[in-house]
């Protein structure tokens, strides 16, 4: 699973000398002969109007928590998603971690096809193995296809073009209307489009979602058999607050970037696409973002994403297939974590201490959902089990949100509140029969 001397030597070098603008200029261009099976097909369209590679640039901000459009252009003009693609990716990995189908520590092998693909990438050898962990680390830092590849064949049963079809099926579960994916990487491809807004539907889903992972997209450099690999995400070093989440370019995608960042308990999330160059995808991205914190009650725009829907069953393969993977999950809350930029090899695993496991314990309700996320993140730490969640529940037109740790057993949820009451904390027991009441949270954001 090393990678070769020669590609860590040359990409170590390339880091050392290079900012991250140029280094993400140059290893993530598309190689020519990918470039020119973009450009052998006419652009795909919507309503006949626009192109992926229209002229000008795409972008969009929401406010994570209610899914509010703050502010938009160009957010429906389908554009190649390049890397952004990965979240997807990433979005089905970390169900699959939460159905306890894998663990962090799972072994995937590199297969020749894995190992073929185009830079960036680790220069993973075919038969080598990757953990689970190495393999998001690596695809939410330097953006490695290979990684990103060989995770994708993994959730996909042996085949990346299941994969492809698992993400396109829960895209449009989610409301992405206009997007297909072909591969799990991003690598070009002249049918894989996407749009700011339904990128922005999918980084909230992932912001919301899965508040334990969130510190995956933080990471700024993690250790690989002894070499440090570096984030090319300039706005984690730049932007107080960013708490990721992805960059992505190829020749004809230009220069694309999600951004999440919390600030005064709101959290925005961004969306730059076909930006010219990486100095004005940031520029752009800063402003909007300054923008959107600059106005705690900004107008609302004509249209905001589309609500959650109700839950849609797939034809996924059995090893992911379960009640949450089948469900359009409505989105709840961001999060702020309770210690930034973890070590990588302190990531928890998702997986439930056990498979039966369906017991909640709620460990506070908040007005703001970064507060019930830190809480919920807190708890998880503590007890070292369960999987933190963050609910949206709404009565009489009042919203709050409530931290929870769910899929514990029934010794364990006692054992939580028990603890946690000893503190003067509170702590509700919810058993697997009134599962519903925790669902109730899941309301539309």
């Amino acid at each position: 699973m090393f990678m070769a001397k020669r590609h860590l030597r040359s990409f170590i070098q390339c880091i050392a000398a290079a900012s991250a603008c140029v280094f993400a200029a140059g290893l993530l261009a598309a190689p020519a002969a990918q470039a020119r099976i973009d450009q052998s097909h006419a652009a795909p369209t919507t309503n006949g109007v626009y192109g992926p590679t229209s002229p000008g640039t795409s972008s969009i901000l929401i406010d994570a928590a209610t899914g509010r459009v703050l502010t938009a252009s160009g957010a429906d003009i389908p554009r190649y998603p390049a890397s952004l693609t990965k979240l997807m990716t990433l979005d089905l990995a970390f169900q699959a971690l939460r159905d306890g189908h894998m663990t962090l520590d799972t072994p995937i092998s590199i297969s020749d096809h894995a190992a073929s693909v185009q830079p960036v990438k680790l220069g993973l050898a075919p038969g080598s193995t990757i953990t689970v962990r190495q393999a998001i680390l690596a695809m939410t830092t330097m953006s490695a296809n290979d990684a990103a590849t060989a995770l994708g064949e993994y959730l996909g049963g042996g085949s990346e073009v299941r994969c492809s079809e698992m993400m396109t099926q829960r895209a449009h579960a989610l409301g992405m209307a206009q997007t297909r994916f072909y591969n799990a990487s991003g690598l070009p491809n002249p049918y894989q489009v996407s749009t700011a807004r339904d990128l922005a539907i999918l980084a909230r889903d992932i912001v919301i979602t899965y508040p334990q992972d969130q510190q995956f997209f933080e990471v700024q450099k993690f250790d690989l058999d002894g070499h440090t690999i570096y984030s090319n995400n300039t706005m984690l070093k730049t932007y107080p607050g960013v708490t990721g989440m992805k960059t992505g370019y190829t020749v004809l995608a230009r220069h694309n970037l999600v951004t999440s960042a919390q600030r005064d308990g709101r959290t925005l999330i961004g969306v730059e696409l076909h930006e010219p160059s990486w100095g004005a995808t940031y520029q752009q991205m800063t402003a909007m973002l300054d923008s959107g914190f600059d106005h705690s009650q900004p107008a609302t725009v004509a249209v905001n994403l589309p609500p959650a829907s109700a839950p849609v069953t797939h034809a996924v393969p059995s090893f992911i297939a379960s009640a949450d993977a089948a469900t359009v999950r409505p989105l709840p809350a961001p999060a702020v974590r309770s210690k930034p930029h973890e070590a990588p090899t302190k990531l928890a695993s998702n997986r439930p201490a056990s498979t039966s496991a369906s017991w909640t314990a709620e460990v506070g309700s908040y007005k703001y959902m970064n507060s019930a996320r830190a809480q919920a993140l807190a708890v998880r730490k503590l007890r070292g089990e369960g999987i933190a969640r963050v609910a949206r529940i709404e009565v009489h037109g009042k919203v709050t949100w409530a931290a929870q740790l769910i899929g514990l057993s029934h010794e364990a949820a006692h054992a939580t509140c028990t603890q946690l009451s000893a503190h003067g904390a509170s702590c509700v027991i919810i058993p697997p029969q009134a599962d519903h009441l925790a669902a109730r949270t899941m309301s539309d954001g």
